[in-house]
């Protein structure tokens, strides 16, 4: 019984700190390097806010597509940041 109980609390644990990551939305931390995968995460960003914006206005729920877009923002972000990695390994 007592291993169960230690697999809830890490489960809980870890569930809770994946809500802590999307809840704070992306932010820009490609370097210069690669300028324009930094001007596209700083799109993200701005986009991410824009969506927030909305979503505070009047208090709009926006029928769960505010929620979605900011889940595909954070998709996005992380392909960005997994581009610019591949372009720092291919180009050294």
């Amino acid at each position: 019984m007592k291993i169960s109980s230690l697999k809830i609390v890490g489960t809980l644990v870890v569930l809770g700190a994946a809500g802590v990551a999307v809840a704070q939305g992306p932010v820009v931390d490609i370097g210069g390097k690669h300028p324009n995968l930094r001007d596209a995460q700083q799109h993200l960003v701005s986009a991410y806010g824009k969506i927030i914006d909305a979503e505070h206005d009047r208090n709009e729920t926006l029928g769960g597509h505010g929620a979605r877009a900011k889940q595909l923002i954070m998709e996005a972000d992380e392909e960005l940041r997994a581009a610019a990695n591949v372009a720092n390994e291919t180009h050294r």
